[in-house]
């Protein structure tokens, strides 16, 4: 499968990069949306892979295959574009959420077509006046009767920034949308009580259009080949049997849309950290082979000869190591919640899959965010290696670095992935699940110390820990919740380095038994790439690893800086 993906994003995917950038989707006269159609022919020759099904059972038409190969498998086609890959990840989530909580007729109509790729999906929760606070959403569901598929409703409102809301890839969209039901006086109010989650699609089951229209196609710095789009429900426009509404069907019962929707959104979230890991690691290849043959200056003390490739200069080695260092711990930092995703369902015992699930929920905010905040910083130093010629369309570099920046906001802002870490998965816990994280670390660093080489990183990983342990201490203790929260992205920064740390720790220590096993006679890892790895590791252990105490001292110092400026003094 790796092989086959591999082929089909050089071959087929990357070429799109630049022209899917330069050729946006289109809203047509008769409010349809027109993308490029090699991007549509690209998802739809993903789809034809398996891509789509890989990892639904094998009853709902699946491959069952493991996360750990499918996110690998999304990450190859998400280097080639961010914006072709995107059309699975959304409907891949959309028909496992369905798949999970609604009827089996519901999953047949709706689920089933998305899982052959014959249909795409969406989720729609934002709107114009609410983006992340979803308690204060307006669209509102009316109850309309029961059919086959199950309590049908009428959907009035407007959803903002709703990627992939309409589309000439595939015939019919699945919308997955967040509505309120009024109570008995008719009221719809403020809050999440209410909020349930409904099956709209585009095109109903009898053919007809369903009343979704497009208002309007949001113009954005990057993933410009995957249309965002407003959509009004409900309008009037295309109103099935005369009647005034969206039709939709509600899944599961009612009050409970949010934590139904939130296991699509975590699953986006990691997709987001796939995102940002696989453009850093573009981004680096792409600057290890300009550093190779842009040759300019010469070394200290040499006035003659051939001008060097600038490889050779010690900043543009700390630029390319930063790079390595951060693309390659991102993706291993993706891949272990992967990795976690696939214990959650198959590990041998009850309480291991309960702990994959919670190190997995404990670890989403930073799977999402650390790629998405370094590959920033990744692709920054990938353009300051290309000097002026990375800030020309010449060079690929200034489209990933474009493509990246939405990764920082889209499925809940850093700034929100920090409040989920404190508030939600610290706090509420009393740390639980962050002390069995923090002793899978201590056993790391122990059998680490026992290596001469890796003893003087492991020590630096160490003392990112211990101030990541007392940082976590003291907010656990923290009486005033909003002075906690209001150290959410300071911890989550500090939190996410050491994380990352100690993953680069366990790669050096597997890099460190590949070589010993290759020195008695098993010739398959080449020396060079071995020694890449624990040259990474150095580097984070050395330049970055030293950052996360800085990150943390407001909360040693218990500052309540946040609280007491006023917004005068702004």
């Amino acid at each position: 499968m790796l092989d086959l993906v591999e082929r089909l994003a050089e071959d087929e995917v990357a070429p799109l990069l630049r022209p899917g950038d330069t050729n946006q989707p289109h809203l047509l006269p008769d409010g349809s949306v027109q993308v490029l159609p090699e991007i549509g022919g690209a998802v739809r020759q993903i789809a034809e892979l398996g891509l789509f099904s890989a990892v639904f059972d094998e009853e709902l038409g699946g491959l069952q295959l493991p996360h750990m190969t499918y996110v690998t498998a999304m990450g190859m086609l998400m280097t080639g574009s961010i914006s072709v890959a995107s059309y699975m990840l959304l409907t891949v989530g959309n028909a496992r959420l369905i798949s999970d909580f609604g009827t089996p007729a519901q999953v047949d109509a709706f689920a089933r077509p998305q899982i052959a790729g014959e249909a795409m999906g969406t989720m729609c929760l934002s709107e114009p006046h609410a983006g992340s606070s979803l308690g204060d959403i307006r669209t509102r569901a009316l109850a309309d009767g029961q059919d086959e598929l199950g309590q049908r409703y009428r959907l009035h409102g407007a959803k903002m920034w709703i990627s992939a809301g309409d589309h000439d890839v595939t015939g019919n969209i699945v919308h997955l949308v967040l509505a309120k039901t009024p109570d008995e006086n008719g009221v719809i109010g403020v809050g999440s009580d209410r909020i349930s989650l409904f099956i709209v699609p585009k095109i109903l089951p009898d053919g007809t259009l369903n009343d979704v229209v497009v208002t309007g196609l949001n113009h954005k710095m990057g993933y410009r080949g995957l249309p965002n789009c407003a959509l009004n429900f409900g309008e009037g426009k295309h109103a099935p049997e005369g009647k005034a509404g969206a039709v939709g069907w509600l899944i599961g019962t009612l009050g409970k849309g949010l934590p139904q929707m939130f296991q699509m959104m975590n699953e986006a979230r990691i997709g987001v950290g796939l995102g940002g890991a696989s453009l850093a690691a573009r981004g680096y290849q792409m600057s290890l082979d300009y550093a190779r043959d842009r040759r300019q200056g010469r070394l200290p003390g040499v006035r003659d000869g051939e001008p060097v490739a600038i490889i050779e200069h010690a900043d543009v080695r700390r630029m390319l190591l930063m790079q390595k260092a951060i693309s390659q711990g991102a993706m291993g930092l993706v891949l272990y919640s992967a990795r976690l995703l696939d214990d959650e369902k198959t590990a041998p015992t009850k309480e291991e899959r309960h702990e994959a699930a919670d190190l997995l929920a404990l670890l989403t905010p930073v799977t999402k965010s650390w790629p998405s905040e370094w590959a920033q910083e990744a692709l920054h130093q990938a353009i300051q290696i290309h000097g002026g010629s990375g800030y020309t369309i010449d060079f690929d570099v200034e489209l990933l670095y474009r493509d990246n920046r939405l990764n920082p906001i889209h499925e809940g802002t850093t700034g929100i992935q920090g409040i989920d870490l404190v508030g939600r998965k610290l706090r509420k816990e009393n740390g639980r699940t962050f002390h069995q994280l923090h002793a899978k670390v201590e056993a790391s660093l122990a059998r680490a110390a026992q290596d001469e080489v890796l003893r003087d990183g492991a020590a630096s990983i160490a003392a990112g820990w211990r101030g990541v342990h007392e940082a976590a201490q003291m907010l656990l203790a923290e009486p005033d919740d909003r002075k906690a929260l209001g150290f959410g992205t300071a911890f989550l920064y500090g939190f996410g380095h050491a994380v990352t740390g100690w993953l680069w720790l366990e790669q050096a220590m597997h890099a460190r038994q590949l070589a010993r096993s290759q020195m008695a006679g098993d010739e398959r890892w080449a020396a060079a790439f071995l020694q890449g790895r624990l040259r990474a590791f150095d580097y984070f252990a050395q330049y970055e690893a030293p950052r996360i105490r800085g990150w943390l001292e407001p909360i040693f110092a218990g500052s309540d800086l946040l609280l007491t400026i006023h917004s005068d003094e702004f």
